[in-house]
């Protein structure tokens, strides 16, 4: 029973529900590149596998980046549209920490924040 819970969270990690594809740049230089935010489909927290108690129904959601070098935990939830709510503020709040690395623009080339880190 073990293996198939180990095997359930992997197959939603690799689920996404939702991506944004963003550019950046080193501040100061003109060079853009993409990179992708995914966030993946929630899955369910058993007792054990994280270091709180654990209620029925308690959902985690995995936050992925692809083509920029970002740590990023995973985020828990009462419930699986607490986690997917949590994860989306994670996501901003990463981005406005990547902010201050990294200037951050739309696929259109516009600003992603008002204001790039200035």
């Amino acid at each position: 029973m073990h293996g198939r819970l180990i095997f359930n969270w992997l197959e939603n990690m690799t689920q996404y529900v939702a991506e944004r594809k963003l550019l950046y740049s080193d501040k100061g230089s003109d060079l853009r590149k993409e990179f992708i935010v995914y966030l993946c489909a929630p899955y369910s927290v058993k007792e054990g596998t994280v270091n709180f108690p654990v209620v029925d129904g308690c959902s985690g959601c995995h936050i992925e980046v692809k083509g920029l070098n970002a740590e990023h935990p995973d985020v828990y939830g009462a419930d699986s549209l607490q986690a997917i709510t949590l994860a989306c503020g994670r996501i901003e709040w990463l981005l406005k920490n990547l902010q201050k690395r990294y200037d951050i623009y739309f696929l259109t080339g516009e600003p992603y924040f008002e204001s790039n880190g200035d």
